[in-house]
């Protein structure tokens, strides 16, 4: 199973990919225009803030690894 599909059946326990899927098929359904932002921020202590935008706002803040840390697992880190 490669990192695409882990993402996609995990979205039940993921409460920011549920809440995009909700208003990704609510837009669907939707009779009219409809438009859905993301912004993410990063925050102290290992952990950012994932803003959905979709007429309301939806807020969460989710865990992260440090650059240090991914770098020990083997996942690739981006060089500034």
């Amino acid at each position: 199973m490669d990192e695409r599909e882990l993402i996609f059946d995990c979205h039940e326990e993921n409460p920011v990919l549920k809440k995009l899927h909700e208003l990704y098929y609510g837009l669907l359904k939707h009779d009219g225009f409809g438009e859905i932002r993301i912004d993410i921020r990063i925050l102290k202590r290992g952990q950012k803030e994932v803003i959905l935008h979709s007429g309301k706002q939806y807020r969460f803040v989710v865990d992260y690894p440090p650059r240090m840390e991914a770098a020990k697992h083997g996942k690739e880190v981006l060089a500034k």
